[in-house]
């Protein structure tokens, strides 16, 4: 069945609360396993059918959010969600205290009843408002950025369009680009400080409310995070200073000479080669299409996902009017698919969103049996794993889309993997302190901003641009105002990504087997968990960023990047 055929009717939530009130009560008034598991398997029937309307009209607002129709929905689940958020804690609690509790960990696995004890952390029926009012200010963030209107080159651009701008292989464009682009956020600067300013003190309410000192570890186990703690993270962190940042630097210096720049600008950055970026070589559906064979060829798994995806039209790629920024996949459960949203803007981020996307939609595809809803998706972390390897498992077809810049990709891709990372825990130190500062100015998190990212990027050069010498860069990244500490996700997948990069260049078989069956365990294990049973390090194990980066290095060195 096609997307557009999905059929969407908003829930009557006083329906949805009797319904799981007699199924609670059954589940508790139950005389054995069985029974138990039986009532288990109806609740999370129920639990599907709410979350599928969700994502169903979480998906068209992100289409077009103009649109009024698809507003009021997205307004409905902003509103209900954390009331189903409290029957879904009911049942969580119903789970822990269940006398047959041993036997159900045996059948349903230790990582549910894990989540379910972490789940009853991060909520109480006291903080219902509260959540409702965090929801309705993420969705204007999005509806903010989405709205846009950027005069640019004779047309009216929104913020993916001018992303090709900020790549053009003329200076000037670079510059007249990026200038626009951050004069909208100037301009916006009182909004977006409004609502984070808002939302800070918002999440800092609700944590108080829950018995934490602060946001902060409320926030981790919102994530849903078992197997590692904030003092873990900062050591990643200083990890990341102490090895990855002095390479960024080189490959910072390596940059400005092969594109005859003296001292790179903050516009410079996204500019790689004299001769102009790689990018793919024909239109959005030649992209696709060359996506198909690439994907027939990958692997038989990945040929049905991606033929499955294709047939049933569970992806809208391209940036227009009124979409919403950036790019995800989602799970639309009744119907066992995924779905990707995108923007191509014709430049080499379409094929690294598309494969990166992917990858989340063919984990989830490959876990969509489960008859446990958690298990559709492991925690972000480990999500991030299935969409970054993916990108580097499709190198060998990189020629398809980029014929003679292929070189030129794989060198792009490889040193900005790396360039991300400091930029990854640059974000998520900056949450900490935001977080255990709840109290700070809007001014005063700028300065927060700034401190990190002279830690991590001393290289940037804003020339003088006011709004981002004062601090505003991070007001771009949506993670920060949606997503509270799902950043560092990104930096720890990465490690592990680099560690399938190396591995599928040694024997690509085998890294691909243990890929599909990291994809296939879905969320049934813990972080870590899941990477040793991908066999992969960990990135918090001592020496493993160090040797990881090491194999990495040395094929960039041995890359002329300035003959590309």
């Amino acid at each position: 069945m096609k997307f557009s055929d999905f059929t969407y009717k908003r829930p009557n939530i006083e329906e949805i609360q009797s319904r799981f009130g007699q199924l609670l009560h059954n589940f508790n008034a139950a005389n054995n396993v069985a029974e138990q598991s039986d009532c288990m398997k109806q609740i999370n029937q129920l639990r599907s059918e709410f979350d599928t309307m969700l994502n169903i009209a979480s998906i068209r607002y992100s289409i077009d959010t103009t649109n009024k129709e698809f507003e009021e929905e997205q307004n409905f689940f902003d509103t209900y969600t954390p009331v189903f958020a409290s029957l879904q804690n009911d049942f969580y609690r119903a789970l822990i205290k269940s006398p047959f509790k041993s036997e159900l960990q045996q059948k349903w696995g230790q990582q549910l009843f894990d989540i379910a004890s972490l789940s009853l952390q991060t909520f109480s029926d006291a903080v219902i408002q509260d959540m409702q009012e965090e929801n309705k200010l993420v969705s204007e963030y999005t509806k903010l950025i989405a709205s846009a209107r950027i005069e640019f080159d004779g047309k009216i651009c929104n913020l993916s369009d001018l992303g090709a701008y900020e790549k053009s292989k003329e200076r000037a464009v670079r510059k007249r680009a990026s200038a626009a682009k951050w004069k909208f956020f100037a301009d916006n600067a009182d909004k977006f400080d409004a609502l984070y300013d808002k939302l800070v003190k918002l999440r800092h309410q609700i944590a108080l409310k829950l018995g934490y000192k602060n946001f902060v570890e409320l926030g981790y186990n919102r994530m849903l995070r078992t197997d590692y703690d904030a003092s873990m993270v900062a050591d990643f962190r200083e990890q990341i200073q102490q090895e990855i940042v002095p390479i960024a630097v080189k490959l910072r210096a390596r940059q400005a000479k092969r594109t005859g720049i003296d001292s790179l600008k903050f516009y410079d950055l996204p500019f790689n080669f004299k001769t102009g970026n790689a990018k793919p070589q024909g239109d959005p559906n030649w992209i696709v299409n060359k996506g198909k064979l690439m994907y027939d060829e990958l692997s038989k798994e990945t040929s049905e996902f991606f033929n499955f995806m294709l047939q049933n039209d569970l992806m809208d790629l391209v940036s227009k009017k009124g979409k919403a920024s950036g790019g995800y996949c989602t799970y639309v459960s009744d119907y066992k698919a995924p779905f990707i949203f995108s923007n191509f803007n014709g430049t080499a981020d379409d094929i690294t969103v598309l494969t990166h996307e992917a990858g989340h939609a063919f984990q989830v595809y490959m876990s969509r049996d489960f008859a446990v809803p958690e298990y559709y998706w492991p925690t972000y972390e480990a999500c991030e794993i299935h969409s970054m390897s993916m990108e580097f498992f499709t190198w060998p077809w990189m020629h398809y889309f980029f014929e003679k810049d292929t070189e030129k990709f794989k060198f792009s891709h490889l040193s900005g993997s790396i360039l991300f990372l400091p930029y990854g825990v640059a974000v998520d130190e900056f949450q900490h302190k935001v977080y255990e500062n709840p109290e700070a100015s809007p001014a005063e998190r700028k300065k927060m901003w700034l401190e990190v990212e002279r830690k991590y990027m001393p290289y940037i050069d804003y020339e003088g641009n006011e709004f981002l010498e004062n601090g505003g860069f991070w007001q771009k990244q949506s993670h920060i105002f949606g997503m509270p500490f799902y950043y560092i996700d990104y930096t720890l997948a990465q490690i592990c990504a680099f560690q399938f990069w190396k591995r599928s260049e040694e024997n690509r078989s085998q890294a691909l087997n243990d890929y599909v069956k990291l994809c296939k365990a879905g969320g049934s294990q813990s972080f870590l968990n899941l990477v040793g049973y991908a066999n992969l390090r960990s990135p918090f194990e001592k020496g493993c960023i160090k040797e990881t980066i090491e194999p990495i290095e040395a094929y960039l060195e041995e890359v002329n990047d300035m003959v590309l």
